[in-house]
């Protein structure tokens, strides 16, 4: 599938749940959120369905999101599922950690192609004061795990908080340098809770690391489905990658599309102008769902716009991180 801009759509990220174990501050309010009866998430069968015919026109990798989607209780079948389907390459799945240490070894069982963890500091302090009831032992216990029993393409992804220290900066690179993994540090995107959010650029980011570990650089293979620029230094196992949705615009390489966890199709995850799949996929009418997402895709936006104005006013934990 193409968009009109002949950018090639091979790329889908399901959301799965809109819950989660965790408050992030930038993601999710503390109290008062609304989240999705059990019957407005798409059941199992409907995510096949969709990534079924997803395949049949075109789409390779599949990213599993929420929410949390560790929270969900049949997410390690599903992503076995999802493997055996005809045409899909890879299967990945980011998460905050508190669950991996105990679903780790199932996934590798599911043969889960890469995962993602969200770790924003090594402080516990720090870590509880952003996300509100998270315990940083719990992640780090199944960052271990995950190492342990060898999931493939593990990542660390760590927003730029405003609050980010140079510190924090060197010790969450640092498990680069002692583990087979990568690190990711992502630009706090005005999404939600994130609007107005102080954050760090990648240039401060790349200052601090050249400052402390060297010159970082440039790895030009590609690593994983995103859009991260990859980054090698000195005596380091794994490598250093930057997300800037908006200081670095990807939006010209942009192959994705994503569906919510009550099946909104989104082409950007900026824009509010994606359509309802629900009833296609509840019913398995082929014909609408392939209808809906074509026109869909057709209307993608050449490019985001953050800065210029409002834009979806979900939270990210809504619409799929």
């Amino acid at each position: 599938m193409k968009d009109s801009f002949n950018r090639e759509i091979d790329y889908v990220r399901i959301s799965v749940t809109d819950r989660c174990d965790l408050r992030c501050t930038y993601c999710m309010p503390a109290t008062g959120i609304c989240f999705l009866q059990k019957q407005e998430v798409l059941s199992t069968n409907e995510i096949l369905f969709l990534v079924r015919k997803l395949a049949e026109h075109g789409i390779k990798k599949v990213k599993i999101t929420g929410g949390e989607p560790l929270t969900r209780r049949d997410t390690v079948g599903l992503i076995r599922s999802i493997k055996e389907i005809k045409g899909i390459e890879k299967v990945t799945l980011t998460t905050n950690g508190i669950q991996l240490e105990r679903y780790a070894e199932a996934l590798k069982e599911a043969k889960l192609d890469g995962i993602n963890i969200s770790i924003d500091t090594l402080n516990q302090d720090d870590f509880r004061e952003i996300t509100r009831v998270g315990d940083l032992k719990r992640v780090l216990a199944g960052l271990e795990k995950a190492i342990e029993v060898a999931l493939p393409n593990i990542k660390v992804n760590t927003v730029a908080r405003g609050e980010l220290t140079a510190k924090e900066i060197c010790e969450i690179a640092a498990l680069a340098k002692v583990n087979p993994i990568h690190i990711r540090f992502i630009e706090l995107m005005p999404i939600g809770l994130g609007k107005g959010c102080p954050g760090k650029t990648q240039e401060e980011i790349f200052a601090v690391l050249e400052s402390n570990y060297g010159t970082l650089v440039p790895f030009e293979q590609r690593l994983g489905n995103g859009p991260a620029s990859y980054f090698t230094l000195p005596d380091f196992n794994g490598k250093i990658g930057f997300i800037s949705a908006l200081g670095h615009c990807f939006c010209a390489e942009c192959d994705r599309i994503r569906v919510t966890a009550d099946g909104q199709l989104k082409t950007c995850l900026h824009m509010d102008d994606g359509c309802d799949l629900k009833e296609a996929l509840q019913t398995e009418n082929e014909e609408l769902l392939l209808r809906q997402i074509l026109a869909a895709i057709e209307r993608k936006p050449e490019k985001h716009h953050f800065l210029e104005t409002q834009g979806d006013s979900r939270l990210m934990s809504q619409i799929g991180g």
